[in-house]
């Protein structure tokens, strides 16, 4: 991806749900004016939930969600149920579409319910209601509606209400948060960062990974300098710029060797201990990898990672982390268990610990989700980059620029 494009992590994500012919779909291509969504009169046209990013003024970059009607049936239906719930974990705005001629179901109630105890800010949409005797006429709604639920009457058909959607939708999105950035608060225009990249098998072609970007550009945000090198190339870069570095940010993979080089007075991190705390919490990750020395033989760790990708021989989180993971405890008997993408366990109770990739690719709910996840489990959880510092004894030195 190119530094112009706003990663899917970023984006506002936005769910649509509803009974099956409630008009969720043609919601979707009303709002985006595109066909997007295929229309059908045949229930359970959408089997899955389908992701969409895009442009949608006057909100900018979102991620819009069509998900399965909540009212499926049989075997794969009560599974594509529970994939639209999960949806919800995605969400940082939900749209619940009701058929006007039916009002509120009990199968509409529960989802409610979840959105309400998720604190999901929710646009009640009641669709076809030009299918009523005037566009107004009442609808069957329950009594107990909460207040926090706003409501409005639309036709995904004819369009009607779907421009005050738009608004709606955009009034309902939180108040962002200013101070939250990845590196750009514990740095000043001028500043000096050197960020170590290693360029090997498994680096992308061509290219930077996400994380390595996003903190790129949020270097250049800051009107700092961002100087990026390999790590065989970081004690001469060091030697020659003439001035002392800021910051140093490394890979997780080429922390001991880093480490060594950078001089203990300058402050050192990594891209994962920085998304540790821009995606989720800092101080959780922290005290989950501490945990690590209290692994015992026949434990299981769940190793979690957010995207999907080809693996290596040599891959970090089905290779490298189970070896450094086993030697550090000196336990032979360990069992892994791996996941990615958005499939990440309802059941934790099999696991001693979860060991979670940076979440470059997840939004904060997402993220922060899985986090609390662990927590109602009483599982300790942390990330790729805090584990190997605490393992390779500098994690207390990776956490001095941050306040815990």
């Amino acid at each position: 991806m190119s530094l112009n494009n706003t990663p899917s992590s970023e984006r506002v994500h936005i769910g649509i749900f509803g009974k099956r012919n409630a008009g969720k779909s043609s919601l979707i291509n009303a709002v985006t004016s595109q066909n997007l969504a295929i229309v059908s009169d045949i229930k359970g046209t959408t089997t899955d939930p389908v992701m969409k990013a895009m442009e949608l003024l006057p909100l900018g970059p979102v991620v819009l969600i069509d998900t399965p009607g909540l009212d499926d049936s049989g075997e794969l239906g009560l599974m594509r149920i529970q994939k639209a719930h999960q949806a919800l974990n995605r969400c940082d705005i939900a749209v619940l579409v009701i058929d006007a001629l039916e009002g509120i179901t009990p199968e509409d109630g529960k989802i409610l319910e979840k959105i309400q105890k998720k604190q999901i800010p929710c646009i009640l949409a009641i669709n076809k209601c030009d299918l009523l005797s005037s566009f107004d006429s009442p609808v069957p709604l329950t009594d107990s509606l909460p207040d926090s639920i706003h409501t409005i009457r639309i036709s995904a058909r004819n369009g009607q209400g779907i421009f005050e959607l738009k608004e709606m939708l955009a009034a309902s999105l939180p108040e962002e948060d200013k101070g939250r950035r990845i590196v750009g608060d514990l740095i000043h225009p001028s500043s000096l960062v050197i960020l170590v990249i290693p360029i090997d098998k498994a680096a992308p072609k061509g290219r930077l990974i996400l994380p390595q970007q996003q903190t790129i550009r949020d270097i250049l945000d800051s009107g700092a300098y961002a100087l990026t090198v390999r790590e065989t190339e970081l004690a001469a870069a060091l030697s020659s710029i003439g001035r002392t570095p800021d910051l140093v940010i490394t890979d997780s993979q080429v922390f001991p060797y880093v480490a060594e080089i950078v001089p203990e007075e300058i402050p050192l991190t990594s891209f994962s201990i920085l998304f540790a705390r821009y995606k989720g919490n800092l101080k959780t990750l922290a005290d989950g990898a501490r945990a690590l020395d209290s692994l015992k033989e026949d434990d299981t760790i769940l190793i979690s990672e957010g995207c999907t990708h080809h693996r290596q021989c040599e891959d970090i989180g089905t290779v490298k982390l189970p070896n450094l993971i086993r030697k550090h405890t000196g336990c032979k008997d360990l069992t892994f268990s791996f996941t990615s993408g958005t499939e990440f366990p309802a059941d934790l109770s099999g696991f001693s610990m979860i060991v979670h990739c940076g979440g470059c690719t997840l939004n904060e709910r997402e993220m922060k989700y899985r986090l609390s996840c662990a927590e109602d489990a009483d599982i300790p959880i942390t990330n790729y980059g805090t584990a190997i510092a605490h393992m390779n004894g500098i994690l207390p030195r990776c956490l001095q620029p941050f306040s815990l």
